[in-house]
């Protein structure tokens, strides 16, 4: 279960980007999680996917 304040999730998503997976893609297909859902609500406080860092900025 992810969590569903967006700090807590901004913190939880990039340290499973860190330190499992090579993608934002990827972590939502293997961890069964809707991207744009995940995106939308990062975005309420100002972060965003950055693929290159393959982390939200």
């Amino acid at each position: 279960m992810t969590p569903k304040e967006p700090a807590m999730l901004l913190s939880f998503v990039n340290l499973k980007l860190r330190d499992y997976y090579n993608s934002l893609e990827r972590m939502c297909e293997e961890m069964d999680l809707d991207s744009a859902e995940i995106e939308e609500k990062l975005a309420t406080i100002n972060y965003h996917y950055d693929k290159e860092r393959n982390q939200f900025v």
